[in-house]
């Protein structure tokens, strides 16, 4: 049974959930779903390490996490986690960098996706011409503050 709990960041409200000892969710909304409301350690210890990383204090997390998507949202999330602290890629980037050098809309909505906001740097990933895009999970406001938040500490 999964288990969710809810914590209050720097960056709004958070719903962190967990499944078999892994974290399978972070998200800005409470997704609809069966879960007990339940913190447990690894919750609190998710928690901990998103506010260490808002306070400029965390650059690489260290949690077991497991997602659940398609084949090549897999790959799309799996390479996020390639992209480095304080390093930008382009849709276009992260396409050509999983063999689909024509997928950078299909990037995009794999990104829309994805399901474990912050530890899956899903907010690094900006257009070819560094506008920001969209950032379906908190706003662009929120990515602007996490970009922001890591050049500070780089």
């Amino acid at each position: 049974m999964r288990k969710r709990f809810a914590y209050a960041t720097k960056i709004g409200k958070i719903y962190i959930t967990e499944e078999s000892s892994s974290i399978v969710s972070i998200s800005f909304n409470r997704i609809n779903e069966p879960v007990l409301e339940e913190e447990t350690l690894l919750l609190r210890e998710a928690s901990v390490q998103i506010d260490e990383y808002l306070a400029g204090k965390r650059k690489k997390f260290a949690l077991p996490l497991k997602v659940h998507g398609t084949r090549f949202q897999e790959r799309v999330w799996n390479e996020l986690l390639n992209i480095p602290y304080g390093e930008t890629r382009s849709y276009l980037d992260v396409a050509k960098a999983i063999n689909s050098p024509n997928g950078s809309r299909a990037v995009g909505m794999a990104n829309a996706k994805n399901p474990i906001i912050i530890c899956i740097p899903c907010h690094r990933v900006i257009c070819s011409d560094q506008k920001l895009g969209g950032y379906s999970a908190g706003g662009e406001k929120v990515k602007r503050y996490l970009l922001n938040l890591e050049n500070l500490y780089k």
